[in-house]
Parts: structure tokens; C-alpha cells; sequence
């Protein structure tokens, strides 16, 4: 089965952006709100950011630097924001 094609906004392009430069946000995360793979993520990053940045991003995704895959953090580390931060599901910032 052929998988569709997620279609974003620019803000929500930026928000995966944003997590996937967090150490703390796992691919599956990005997969569970966006619907893209590892693969579409990377993709993404190539086509969005400048050359140097992207390099540099891909070399610490792979470092030992980086948390970004669940079977490799530590079993401690069980879940994917800051504990102050707000509540997301689903990428829908809650409010007050």
C-alpha cells in the first residue's frame, strides 16, 4: 500500500522543524502528529534548511549526542516535551 502524501502549513513545517532539532523529541513523536517517517522528516530538513545546517543537524541526529530514536534513549527519559511545558496532543496547544 502506497502511503498518502502529508500535505503542512508553513507554521506546522516550522513546528517539525523545531522538534526535529530537539534532542528530546523522538521520530515516533514527529510520526504520532505529522504522519511522516524518519525518511519524510529528513527529506523535509534537506529541502528546508541551507546546506551547512542540514549537515550539521544530520551529524548530530546520528551522534551519540541525540535521543532521537525511542530504542536508543535512556529507558529513564519516558517522554517526548519538558515537564513545564503545556499540555499537546496532537499538536493543538492548549489554553488556559
Amino acid at each position: 500500500m502506497k502511503k498518502e502524501k502529508t500535505i503542512l502549513s508553513e507554521r506546522e513545517v516550522d513546528r517539525v522543524i523545531g522538534m526535529a532539532w530537539e534532542d528530546r523529541t523522538p521520530f515516533e513523536a514527529i510520526l504520532f502528529q505529522f504522519n511522516l517517517t524518519e525518511k519524510d522528516v529528513i527529506q523535509l530538513m534537506r529541502k528546508s534548511l541551507k546546506e551547512s545546517s542540514f549537515k550539521r543537524w544530520r551529524k548530530r541526529v546520528n551522534s551519540g549526542v541525540s535521543q532521537k530514536h525511542l530504542k536508543k534513549r535512556n529507558p529513564e527519559i519516558n517522554r517526548f516535551k519538558c515537564n513545564r511545558q503545556r499540555l499537546i496532543s496532537n499538536n493543538k496547544i492548549s489554553k488556559r
